[in-house]
């Protein structure tokens, strides 16, 4: 074999060899250059990520630090929550009278606030309708439901909520069982529950009023009236206990600034 034909045939393969190392190292490089623009492509989404979530939580935090607030309702609003008849406290004239049967001052009492309640109550009840007031409530999370004779809760409108009210203290008021008219005729043990009751039926009323038509007793004016029964109300509760702190959560806000400005 000639010196050409074995240089030929070495040349050959070295050449081969030449290729295939070259093809190694060009895939290598590849390879290393898609791991590389992975990893940038990766920290690049990380980053991508961490000022997505960033701008999420200034925007949440903004949102919640610069919420408006929510306006007060009208009747804790100046001037109307200091509009009133009587400029003095109500406590002297709710506390029992020497020489004065309890049962008697409480069913005395009673019987006036329902009367006027239910007067009040008469000249704005155009205002109280199934389309203006579908539910009884008296403001945010406070909707009442009526019990029937079976205990079902049952939800009405507040106007016919309110009537029902109504006739059921009429009813307890003109039964003699529970409030006595005759002289040596003893009240039950049941009479402070039943006071209780009746008591925290009409400050529904009051709530509800106070809520949904206190535009119409100002549009009357009659704020300086109805505050001011309002703290006497208020005031006899508090002197005989007639209302739990649960019932007058509503109106809350307005007995404290009653209380404050020792009104009640």
């Amino acid at each position: 074999m000639s010196f050409f034909n074995n240089f030929s045939r070495g040349f050959g393969r070295s050449s081969r060899k030449n290729k295939q190392q070259q093809q190694q190292q060009q895939q290598q490089q590849q390879q290393q250059q898609q791991s590389s623009f992975l990893r940038t492509s990766s920290s690049h989404s990380s980053v991508q990520s961490t000022v997505s979530n960033s701008s999420n939580n200034f925007k949440a935090s903004s949102s919640s630090q610069y919420a408006p607030p929510v306006p007060k309702p009208m009747f804790l609003s100046q001037p109307f929550i200091r509009t009133a008849l009587v400029k003095g406290s109500f406590k002297t004239i709710v506390v029992l009278p020497k020489y004065v049967d309890m049962g008697e001052w409480l069913a005395l009492n009673t019987f006036e606030f329902f009367t006027y309640l239910n007067l009040i109550y008469g000249i704005i009840s155009e205002f109280c309708t199934v389309q203006s007031c579908p539910a009884m409530s008296a403001g945010p999370g406070f909707d009442y439901t009526w019990l029937d004779g079976s205990k079902k809760q049952i939800r009405f409108p507040a106007s016919r909520y309110i009537d029902l009210v109504l006739t059921w203290t009429n009813n307890k008021l003109n039964d003699q069982s529970i409030f006595p008219t005759k002289a040596g005729v003893p009240f039950p043990p049941s009479f402070p529950v039943t006071l209780q009751n009746i008591f925290k039926q009409m400050f529904r009323i009051f709530a509800h009023i106070y809520y949904n038509h206190f535009d119409a007793i100002v549009h009357l004016s009659m704020e300086a009236h109805w505050n001011s029964f309002f703290a006497h109300f208020i005031s006899f509760s508090k002197e005989f206990e007639l209302l739990d702190k649960r019932d007058t959560e509503p109106l809350r806000e307005l007995i404290e600034w009653l209380e404050a400005q020792g009104k009640v």
